[in-house]
């Protein structure tokens, strides 16, 4: 029978990854819980996916609480690690969107609590009782961290197109606008409030703030395409169509937000820190 460990792998990478928005960080805290495992009798363990759950979620609870600290003196904005995946897992649309930039970046906005009540409740099904038990917390008190999180999340989180066809086709007209360089057909993709969200970490050129306005991004993204070596590719980030960007040997990855058949939002990592999971693909599982 194969391990539990190795069976439910996937899943304790996917939820580490929901606390933490850091790939390099969730392969961390699944390797210590590997490392748990290992030392405890296993025989005892009724019911191995709920306990490396619990054992995962406190390793990043406590991995969060220290990034937090670190990212409260990151050079510009801060965006999740993006994650090279395949269109199955756009299947699971729920799932798609819980892993997306958009999600995580919103959910860098709660409490290392809140952040792990409504990543194990909301995205994993986790009844509140278990995840009391896993907090030291009354399933009273998880179920009101948990309707806090909820309202929160649902104030902020963009508005997200569920019609994958559509948005397929508004990501295909963005990648030939701004593959060619096309001013007029960048701005006929984008909504005219769109907001770009830059992360080159202070290491690769990106805006500090965000970019608004279709004119302007159009503007910008044309300037880039004109660059030499410049080269725009279909990829998966996180779970939704998203693009590549290859320019003189700097890559940067772009996830894109679709509403009404336009682009509303655009998440840009160009942090190169960040880049290395855009060659492998990332198993992500409920």
């Amino acid at each position: 029978m194969t391990d539990p460990f190795v069976r439910h792998r996937s899943l304790l990478f996917t939820v580490a990854y929901e606390m933490l928005g850091s790939a390099a960080d969730a392969e961390d805290v699944v390797q210590e819980t590997w490392l748990r495992w290992a030392e405890v009798d296993q025989a005892q363990v009724t019911h191995p996916r709920a306990y490396l759950v619990r054992v995962v979620t406190r390793q990043a609870l406590n991995r969060l609480r220290s990034l937090s600290r670190r990212r409260e003196d990151y050079v510009g904005e801060w965006l999740p690690e993006p994650l090279l995946t395949t269109p199955d897992v756009a299947e699971d649309v729920e799932l798609a969107e819980n892993v997306s930039i958009a999600m995580l970046t919103v959910l860098e906005t709660l409490g290392p609590v809140e952040r792990a009540v409504f990543v194990l409740h909301e995205v994993f099904g986790t009844p509140y009782a278990e995840i009391a038990e896993t907090l030291g917390k009354s399933p009273a008190a998880v179920r009101q961290i948990g309707h806090r999180a909820r309202e929160h999340v649902a104030a902020r989180r963009p508005r997200m197109q569920v019609d994958r066809s559509e948005q397929q086709a508004a990501v295909d007209s963005f990648l030939a606008a701004v593959s060619s360089g096309d001013v007029q057909a960048l701005m006929a993709v984008l909504a005219p409030d769109v907001v770009v969200i830059s992360d080159g970490g202070g290491i690769a050129p990106a805006a500090r703030k965000p970019v608004v306005g279709a004119e302007l991004v159009a503007t910008l993204l044309a300037r880039a395409a004109a660059r030499t070596g410049f080269t725009a590719s279909a990829t998966w980030v996180n779970g939704m169509p998203g693009v590549r960007l290859d320019v003189d040997g700097s890559a940067a990855a772009l996830s894109l937000v679709v509403s009404e058949g336009r682009i509303t939002r655009i998440y840009g990592i160009n942090n190169p820190h960040k880049l290395g999971r855009l060659d492998r693909v990332a198993e992500l599982r409920r």
